[in-house]
């Protein structure tokens, strides 16, 4: 199946809530997988080895989501409320500076799976709170 059909059904069969929890919840997934032990890690060379053995491609994606995320709430046809459009996008700046100190080694990854997490249950339909450090 050609990529531009797999994306007519998917367009067809989920919504773009769904589409987008989906997202979130994969690359969310990674994170977790990976962030224990980096979080958790004395030295900062033991993170920055973390980093490079796939943890840096995670956080990469997330990062890639939320920058899709921040582009969407850009858009004038974007339907949400112009005071959530604005706190998410304050939400996605965050991120991309959160993720910018976690790749130097200085920050943990945590609070970014709590984000991802709080984001998931909203579009789930479920009240959220959205606690950034």
């Amino acid at each position: 199946m050609s990529v531009a059909a797999y994306k007519r059904t998917i367009s067809h069969t989920e919504a773009p809530r769904q589409i987008e929890r989906r997202i979130l919840a994969q690359v969310t997934s990674e994170l977790e997988q990976q962030f224990d032990a980096f979080d958790n890690a004395e030295r900062k060379i033991d993170r920055l080895q973390i980093l490079a053995d796939g943890l840096r491609h995670s956080l990469w994606r997330n990062q890639q989501v939320w920058a899709t995320f921040k582009m969407d709430l850009m858009e004038k046809e974007n339907n949400l409320s112009p005071e959530l459009r604005a706190s998410l996008v304050s939400l996605a700046i965050w991120v991309e500076g959160h993720t910018q100190s976690v790749l130097s080694g200085g920050k943990n990854v945590k609070p970014l799976i709590d984000i991802n997490r709080s984001i998931i249950d909203g579009l789930g339909g479920r009240a959220f709170d959205t606690a950034a450090e």
